[in-house]
C-alpha cells in the first residue's frame, strides 16, 4: 500500500481512509474502467462500431484493461456489473432477434476474439502497420461469426447445450457452476476427438 500511496502522490494513512487493502483498490479500478468502457461504447451507433471502439479503448488504457479481466469469472468480479458485456449482448439481440440472454454463448465467442486480440496487441507491443492489420482482422472475424450465426440462427454450436446454471453479466444473479468430473472428462475427450478430426 505504501508503494501505491507514493505513486498516487499521497500518504499511506490517507489511502487507508478510502481503501481497506490492495483488493479494494483493484475493485475500484475495475468498476471505474467498466464505467468508462461502457460510456465509450454507448456513444457508438452500430454493433461493428462498438466492437471497434472496444479494441481502441483497450489500446488506449492497456493497464486498466488488463486489471479489468483478472479473475473475471471468480468473486468478486463475477458478481459485479458487466455493463459493456450486456450492451453488446443487447446489440446482438437487436440485430439477430431473440433475447440478450439467448446470445450469451455468441457473445462469449466474440468477446474471446476481441480480448485475445487486445491482449496480443498490448503484451506484444505491436505497432503499425501490423497493429492496424491485426485490429481489422479481428473485426472481420467478428463480423463473419455474427453473419454465420444469422444464417444458421444460432443452431450450429459444438459441445453441450448452454446450461441454465451458467449465468454471466447479471451482477448478483451471475453464477458459474462447476461441471461434474464425468462431464469435464467427456468434454476433454470430445475436444481431443475433434482435434484429431480437424487434423485429418
Amino acid at each position: 500500500m505504501r508503494g501505491v500511496a507514493q505513486a498516487a502522490g499521497t500518504t499511506t494513512p490517507t489511502l487507508y481512509e478510502r481503501y481497506r487493502d490492495r483488493d479494494d483498490i483493484l475493485r475500484a479500478v475495475r468498476l471505474r474502467t467498466r464505467a468508462n468502457l461502457f460510456a465509450t461504447l454507448c456513444q457508438t451507433r452500430s454493433l461493428s462500431q462498438a466492437f471497434e471502439r472496444y479494441l481502441e479503448f483497450a489500446l488506449e488504457h492497456p493497464h486498466a484493461y488488463e486489471v479489468l479481466f483478472d479473475g473475471f469469472a471468480q468473486p468478486p468480479s463475477l458478481y459485479e456489473p458487466w455493463p459493456s458485456f450486456n450492451l453488446l449482448r443487447m446489440r446482438l439481440a437487436e440485430r439477430l432477434g431473440g433475447t440478450p440472454r439467448q446470445h450469451t454463448r455468441l457473445m462469449l465467442s466474440l468477446w474471446s476474439l476481441m480480448h485475445g486480440t487486445a491482449m496480443l496487441l498490448i503484451r506484444g507491443e505491436v505497432s503499425d502497420p501490423l497493429l492496424t492489420q491485426m485490429l481489422h482482422a479481428c473485426l472481420d472475424a467478428v463480423e463473419a461469426v455474427v453473419a454465420q450465426d444469422a444464417r444458421t440462427k444460432g443452431k450450429k454450436y459444438s459441445g453441450p447445450k448452454w446450461p441454465s446454471s451458467l449465468i454471466l453479466g447479471e451482477a448478483a444473479y451471475s453464477k458459474v457452476t462447476a461441471g461434474t468430473p464425468t462431464s469435464t472428462a467427456q468434454s476433454k475427450r470430445k475436444l481431443a476427438t475433434r482435434s484429431v478430426t480437424l487434423e485429418k
